[in-house]
């Protein structure tokens, strides 16, 4: 038993997925974990909760009320309508937007704990050198919070790649456009076909050990002990 074409097709575009999902993570996401970690505003735990409502509401949830707003009486389905993009729902790129928002927390959260973790004293010292707010963070904040990067993007990456439920919302179940690897587990399993299933799965399985090793060995306390 090997893989079939649409099991490659499915991993390539799970792969690509998760790669931009990833990267568009880590520019959304930085400044918004920063201003969490450094805010005193009231505004820090609605806005913290925003962030953080995907890891507890139900993906058929989200995927409901993404569908709503991309379509055509949407919000967003207007706006993009508007602009010449036409609607996201069953596209690649409402795929991105949908991984974007469901793996927002996977990033936010643990950049702001690194940004927590370095605390005043690193910030003060720049500040006395006359290093900009701007120099201050690339060249101060990121190299101490660099374990926090590590774990926000191994973590993107993985959450991406085992998304189901959002991703089968927004996207369905179209070949070499939309069906990424959890639904193609799934259609082999609909289809009775256990040993097609076994190789996503067990590939899966062991993409998640490997991603819970990275993690570990690039975890936050890292970030603790160089700060």
């Amino acid at each position: 038993m090997t893989l079939t074409d649409a099991d490659l097709s499915a991993i390539r575009l799970t792969l690509e997925l998760a790669g931009l999902t990833t990267a568009l993570l880590l520019v959304v996401g930085t400044p918004i974990a920063w201003w969490l970690a450094r805010t005193r505003s009231w505004l820090k735990t609605p806005v913290g909760s925003i962030v953080t409502l995907p890891l507890v509401l139900p993906p058929t949830v989200l995927g409901f009320y993404l569908l709503v707003a991309m379509g055509p009486e949407g919000l967003l389905g207007k706006a993009t309508q508007a602009m010449g993009l036409g609607l996201l729902p069953f596209t690649f790129t409402g795929l991105v937007l949908a991984s974007v928002i469901y793996s927002m927390p996977f990033v936010v959260q643990p950049l702001q704990n690194a940004f927590e973790a370095i605390g005043d004293r690193p910030l003060e010292v720049a500040a006395t050198l006359r290093a900009s707010p701007l120099d201050t963070f690339f060249s101060v904040v990121v190299p101490l919070a660099r374990p926090g990067f590590l774990t926000a993007a191994i973590l993107s990456f993985a959450h991406t790649v085992g998304e189901f439920g959002v991703v089968l919302m927004i996207g369905g179940n179209i070949e070499d456009k939309t069906r990424v690897v959890s639904v193609q587990i799934y259609n082999h399993v609909e289809a009775l076909e256990y040993g097609e299933a076994h190789w996503l799965a067990g590939g899966m399985l062991l993409f998640s050990f490997l991603v819970l090793m990275a993690v570990n060995a690039f975890g936050p306390d890292k970030t603790r002990r160089q700060a």
